[in-house]
């Protein structure tokens, strides 16, 4: 059977120039409900990546998000949140888009169209088998990103993929296939709209779940974030005031002492025995 992109597939609406914009408000408000019950049926694939890249990064392993245009960026955005959420270090969670960082806000010509860039990419982090490559494409037939997946599984390394299209040629390629339908976007083939959500989701699913796996949260809580800004430290110190019942002013003081709500908390306990 033919390979089809329901992504590319007409629109469900048609004469948008004609509606009101309470009415494009609502149609695509509409769209996007649909979004959550496609990513709920790919669930037993995102628990499946999950569960084999928790081992990998107990030994060290990282993740890597690969892909282009608004894919690439959704995959960068999501590694570029975990050093503040979670206090890992930057080197854990990498985003890669074709073309570059230069790509993150201007196009850059033809770089999704070169097959063997996705690999020369990774093999500047010295890739290894602990590793994860996770490739975005809304189409799921960017070279770029088949590319590196292709030659990654040839070096023994865990391969996934996340796209809107069933039996996709990136799926072909990887070990687990993420397919989340979301059916024709409200704009004909702008997958910055339902694909680009659905991404952010699944991408939020799979560290956030790592993340908890790994030990980084306790109880319903960010303890390891960075204390970057204001609000941050009054959250973590509220944290420290929750978990330790002591006076605003000295849970500050902790927690500024020792960086984290964590190591504020463990600190304390350790010398109140």
């Amino acid at each position: 059977m033919a390979f089809v992109k329901i992504s590319e597939q007409s629109s469900l609406y048609n004469d948008l120039e004609k509606k009101s914009v309470g009415e494009i408000l609502r149609d695509i408000n509409n769209e996007d409900k649909k979004v959550a019950l496609a990513v709920e049926k790919a669930i037993p694939q995102i628990e499946k990546l999950v569960s084999e890249i928790v081992p990998r990064m107990k030994r060290g392993g990282r993740i890597f998000y690969m892909g282009a245009g608004t894919s690439g960026r959704l995959g960068v955005l999501d590694a570029s949140e975990i050093p503040p959420t979670f206090g890992m270090d930057p080197s854990w969670v990498i985003g890669l888009i074709a073309g570059g960082d230069i790509a993150l806000r201007n196009p850059v010509e033809n770089a999704e169209d070169d097959t063997n860039q996705g690999w020369k990419d990774l093999e500047e982090f010295n890739i290894n088998d602990k590793d994860t490559v996770i490739g975005i494409a809304a189409s799921g037939t960017t070279p770029y990103v088949i590319g590196a997946i292709e030659e990654a599984k040839k070096h023994g390394i865990l391969t996934a993929a996340i796209t809107s299209n069933p039996d996709a040629p990136v799926s072909q390629v990887a070990d687990i296939a993420i397919e989340m339908v979301v059916g024709p976007e409200y704009v004909t083939g702008s997958s910055r709209m339902k694909s680009g959500t659905g991404q952010k989701m699944i991408c939020n699913m799979i560290t956030t779940t790592v993340m908890i796996q790994m030990g980084r949260v306790k109880g319903n809580k960010m303890v390891n974030m960075q204390l970057s800004n204001a609000k941050l430290v009054d959250r973590g110190t509220r944290m420290v005031v929750e978990e330790l019942g002591l006076p605003y002013d000295e849970a500050k003081r902790l927690l500024l002492l020792h960086g984290s709500v964590k190591n504020a908390v463990d600190a304390y306990r350790s010398e109140n025995k």
